[in-house]
């Protein structure tokens, strides 16, 4: 059965670029967009800017750097000094990568209000109105009301590569079997002994699969993050009320495209919080008392929908540590695939390809403008974990870090098309957007003027 309706919708933005999605690709292209003096509106589904840190309560935003040098200048510099100036000391003492939630809720706030580009919460993208091979406007379901938004560039930076797909864009999804890495249900956990904690604990994961504790048998165990520190008492000394964020347990078969789908897998996630809570304060020293404070409103999720674009990251890019001509930044993280199966082949098969698979000190690849410029539409761009590659590199290039880079080229390469005559991301002139993104401090060692 189908019903067919018609219906008049305002058009209640006319602006110069349209960011879909308020995660750290989208705020980092919407900020740099408004920065520019282009008129920007962003459209996030949840209720507050970060994506997965805030929405999926993810707890570690992973390297900033190789080693050596910081790759996610500009934005990312912008937000890293920020959380260290305004939040616990243990970002800077004791893990550098750790996210304090809260804190960089206001951190996202505070650059986009200030940046004067438009947004809007609780608000999805469902269609897109297409004419002549380039994206006219977008239909936004916001709480309340159903409208249009008219820009003359459009950036796709929802994960999912959704905008992309209601345009009618070339997708690719999951491995040659269709499948994709399995999710995990983050959450945020307290009284914590962190002088205590000793880490990895694999034994004590063997007795616990001997024991029963999991419904699943998973291997795979990243553990959790410290993400601020101890109480201390009068005394000076440092109580077990240590707070931290869990990566832990997978859950498979999630399709990030299908709300049925996800819907099955939070309740599974949510049920498996419950054996962690028990494996973590029975099996493990410095947890005993550990409580779950609350688990994520979404889904982690690591893989969905990859964007074909006019340049494709392959595997060979990360191991010739490419160098691009048109190179808008360069990353560094290892290749991380999640096992898509809950099986010893799936993990050993992880174990291998993250073990060997990363860089020394120093190392890095590059990432170039066309793998950011959607294939067959002409004013659509794209940021984050949705870009033009293939498997291994979305692993690594999908981190939060990277979501920087990507996204303020996007946000930089829009701003320089909107100024041309045809708005079109595809003849857009690379060395300008290099140079402004050079002139916000982006890393970009291989340009020169």
């Amino acid at each position: 059965m189908e019903l067919t309706y018609t219906k008049a919708l305002p058009v209640r933005y006319d602006v110069d670029v349209f960011v879909a999605g308020g995660g750290p690709a989208g705020i980092a292209a919407g900020v740099c967009a408004a920065r520019q003096g282009k008129s920007v509106f962003i459209a996030e589904s949840f209720s507050a800017f970060g994506g997965a840190a805030v929405t999926m309560l993810v707890p570690a935003f992973m390297c900033f750097g190789d080693g050596v040098n910081f790759l996610a200048e500009g934005i990312g510099r912008e937000v890293y000094d920020r959380i260290g100036a305004e939040s616990f000391p243990v970002f800077q003492r004791y893990c550098p990568s750790s996210i304090p939630v809260e804190t960089l809720k206001l951190i996202y706030d505070s650059m986009v209000a200030d940046s004067g580009a438009k947004f809007m919460f609780h608000t999805n993208v469902i269609d897109a109105v297409v004419e002549n091979g380039a994206i006219k406007y977008v239909v936004c379901a916001a709480k309340g009301s159903v409208f249009a938004v008219k820009a003359k560039v459009f950036i796709d930076c929802t994960g999912d590569g959704d905008l992309a797909d209601l345009a009618g864009a070339q997708t690719e999804y999951g491995d040659e079997n269709g499948r994709t890495m399995a999710t995990t249900l983050c959450g945020i956990w307290t009284n914590i002994d962190w002088d205590r904690v000793v880490w990895p604990p694999t034994r004590e994961l063997d007795r616990a699969f001997a024991d029963k504790v999991f419904t699943n048998e998973d291997r795979h165990l990243p553990g959790i993050w410290q993400i601020a520190d101890q109480i201390t008492d009068e005394n000076g000394r440092r109580l077990p009320t240590g707070v931290g964020g869990s990566n832990a347990g997978h859950v498979y078969d999630v399709d990030a495209r299908d709300a049925a789908s996800l819907t099955e897998g939070i309740m599974k996630g949510r049920k498996q919080l419950l054996e962690y809570r028990k494996y973590f304060r029975e099996y493990l020293t410095g947890y005993e008392n550990m409580e779950l404070v609350w688990s994520a409103s979404y889904l982690g999720i690591r893989e969905s929908r990859r964007l074909v674009c006019d340049y494709r990251l392959v595997l060979q890019d990360f191991f010739d540590r490419a160098v691009f001509g048109d190179e808008i930044g360069r990353y560094c993280y290892p290749v991380d695939i999640h096992s898509p199966t809950n099986d010893k082949a799936g993990y050993e098969k992880f174990i291998s390809e993250h073990t060997g698979l990363r860089y020394g000190p120093g190392e890095s690849y590059g990432i170039p403008y066309r793998a950011l410029a959607v294939s067959g539409i002409k004013n659509l761009l794209c940021a984050g974990r949705c870009i033009g590659t293939d498997r291994h590199m979305q692993s690594s290039v999908r981190v939060m870090p990277g979501c920087y880079i990507t996204g303020q080229a996007a946000g930089i390469a829009a701003s320089v098309v909107c100024e041309g005559k045809d708005n079109n991301v595809h003849s857009a002139p690379v060395r300008e957007i290099q140079k402004r993104l050079k002139a916000m401090g982006a890393y970009l060692p291989n340009f020169k003027e």
